[in-house]
């Protein structure tokens, strides 16, 4: 049975328990509950604090888990990602009073401080950098105010809570973070969980491909066919089928959500018709 690590609250609790059940599998249904079992799909769901998930993964007692990059990173465990997911999508910055610094090489003989203790180490280290980590467990935009330290490293959404606090994002991002799929660095040689693992993953994925495709079907005359193909390739080739009306073909073809509208419109251009959008609820590429 696949043992399977889940955020238990927070950004990712969420997301994560709606991924899970649009792929199939049996979630819980009251937030006090640690672990499930979902016989039917041969997994076992362990319900735990997100940051603790990357060290419970890396002991090799949890086959795999979903948790953030910046957790895993900042955690240390040896553990690997190896699917991203597309939420709970978060910006490391740093950030100091407006003035004060302008990139990396400004840190140097400086105390940072963080709730990543981990994140902004490494950072440092691979930079060369020499400067002081401090580690917060909330508000570290008051640090700076407060002389604990002159920089902050923090979670950036739409820099507000920053400038409230008198203080501006400097240099590049630190990391770029999303909920991933995270398993033991090395456990792929475990072939015994492998096939669990492998059809997991091709059911997130067949999630993930799910949510960003529509399926589109339309009709259009034979002589504007290829102009329309041009329009709605679907991954491997367009289905073509003949309508009872001579001159006419009903094409389906699998385009991205976020363009539906546009190639609505271009095909109607054309003269295409009846053209209708269905949204996909899993699928297997």
């Amino acid at each position: 049975m696949l043992r399977i690590a889940v955020p238990n609250k927070g950004s990712l609790s969420g997301p994560a328990a709606d991924m899970l059940h649009e792929a199939g599998y049996q979630q819980r249904r009251e937030s006090k509950e640690l672990r499930i079992v979902d016989p039917v799909n041969e997994v076992e769901f362990f319900y735990l604090r997100p940051r603790d998930i990357a060290i419970y993964v890396s002991s090799g007692r949890l086959d795999i888990g979903i948790t953030g990059r910046d957790l895993l990173v900042d955690s240390g465990a040896h553990a690997e990602e190896i699917l991203p997911l597309g939420f709970a999508r978060s910006t490391f910055r740093f950030a100091a009073k407006p003035g004060t610094a302008a990139g990396d090489e400004d840190l140097k003989g400086r105390t940072v401080a963080t709730s990543y203790e981990g994140i902004v180490a490494r950072h440092l280290t691979d930079r060369g950098i020499d400067a002081s980590v401090v580690h917060l467990d909330g508000a570290v935009e008051t640090a700076i105010e407060l002389g604990v330290a002159e920089v902050i490293a923090d979670v950036v959404e739409t820099g507000t809570s920053l400038r409230n606090a008198g203080l501006e994002v400097f240099g590049e991002p630190i990391m770029k973070s999303e909920a991933v799929v995270i398993r033991r660095a090395g456990a792929a040689s475990d072939e015994s969980a492998e096939p669990k693992v492998q059809q997991f993953l091709r059911r997130l994925q067949g999630v993930l491909v799910a949510r960003t495709y529509v399926m589109m079907d339309y009709d259009c005359r034979v002589e504007q066919l290829e102009k329309a193909v041009a329009l709605t390739p679907g991954l491997e080739s367009p289905t073509v089928s003949p309508l009872h009306n001579e001159g006419w073909v009903a094409v389906r073809a699998m385009v991205p959500a976020k363009e539906a509208q546009r190639i609505m419109d271009d095909l109607y251009d054309i003269g295409a018709r009846a053209i209708l959008t269905t949204a996909i609820h899993a699928c297997r590429l």
